[in-house]
């Protein structure tokens, strides 16, 4: 069976543009990808034992006024969930970012997700279908000029594979100060998979030892093991959690890859789904919405606020790369 990508206009689209890239594997899988929405895998179906699975929870507004971090797989950077008010200090130099958290009390989720990005390839071959696009600070988010310590590009090619979507995603400095940064995706599970059975009798388990207990949604910089209510190391059935918590200590057997199987989740019948990570997504952040039809676990290169956490000299896993220098890493989906 053949693998193809084409793109396709979401006629839905009021307020962007509704140019959908879909990578497709025969009549078995689809995945779609639309670059004005942050480069956001908005759906990824998949046939299993003859049914089509829904693997992916889109917001019924989405192509409206929907927010572009409540659907699919938003990409969180150059930081990942909260910086406490949005201020940092960075090599002497006081930064203040939007507070664009609901509420207005902090910066959240970063510039790339919001923006639009720049595809640069797209193909197919035997094996897999592909589209890599690109966002770059100072072409892509001229807005926010000023706003963060360095240039940056990030890099990501989705890959639809038989059973799979692997994210592979590459961070450039560019520039030539060192580039502080973290990395995080945000995955809406939707649950159940199936037709059959209801989201609250779905499993799910997250291989994490620790957690960042938290005030006011931000990390007290302590860590504790995980307790009944955050402790998911068994399966765990959906209806019995309400989660917004930051784990982290993250395990789970590798492969010759070096992915770590890091959660799984029963999305109903004999459907389960793998989230697999390079070993630099040390957090998971496991969030439970609620409109109780899907379940996120979000890898994520650090904590929190992490940014400020390094600035106490707590190790909450922030990067800094210096210029001219690569970074990499994996996330990959497996039915």
């Amino acid at each position: 069976m053949s693998f193809a990508v084409h793109t396709r206009t979401e006629p839905g689209s009021t307020s962007r543009d509704a140019t959908v890239y879909v990578l497709q594997h025969g009549a078995d899988a689809w995945a779609e990808i639309w670059p004005a929405l942050g480069f956001n895998c908005i759906r990824w179906q998949a046939k299993f034992g003859g049914e089509t699975l829904e693997l992916l929870y889109d917001d019924p507004d989405l192509f409206g006024e929907g927010r572009p971090t409540r659907s699919g797989i938003p990409i969180l950077f150059p930081f990942p969930n909260r910086i406490r008010e949005g201020r940092f200090t960075w090599d002497g130099k006081e930064y203040q970012l939007p507070r664009n958290e609901s509420g207005g009390k902090n910066a959240i989720h970063g510039f790339a997700c919001q923006r639009t990005w720049r595809v640069t390839s797209h193909g197919a071959d035997a094996t897999m279908a592909w589209v890599t696009g690109e966002f770059r600070g100072s072409l892509d988010a001229v807005d926010c000029a000023g706003l963060w310590p360095s240039d940056y590009l990030l890099r990501v090619t989705y890959q639809l594979k038989p059973g799979r979507l692997r994210l592979e995603a590459e961070v450039e400095n560019p520039d030539t100060k060192p580039l502080p940064f973290g990395l995080g995706f945000h995955p809406y599970f939707r649950l159940p998979f199936t037709t059959e059975g209801q989201s609250a009798d779905c499993l799910v388990t997250v291989a994490a030892r620790s957690f960042w207990p938290l005030a006011n949604s931000l990390p007290t910089g302590e860590r504790q093991p995980v307790d009944h209510q955050r402790d998911l190391n068994k399966p765990r059935r959906y209806g019995d959690l309400q989660l917004d918590d930051v784990l982290t200590d993250v395990y789970g057997p590798a492969d010759a890859g070096g992915l770590r199987d890091c959660a799984t989740i029963q999305g109903g019948g004999n459907a389960t789904l793998r989230l697999r990570c390079s070993p630099t997504f040390q957090e998971l952040v496991v969030y439970t919405p609620s409109h109780r039809q899907a379940f996120c676990v979000e890898p994520y290169t650090c904590a929190t606020d992490a940014v400020n956490l390094q600035a106490r000299g707590i190790d909450a896993g922030w990067l800094v790369l210096p210029p001219g220098e690569r970074w990499s890493a994996v996330v990959e989906m497996v039915l």
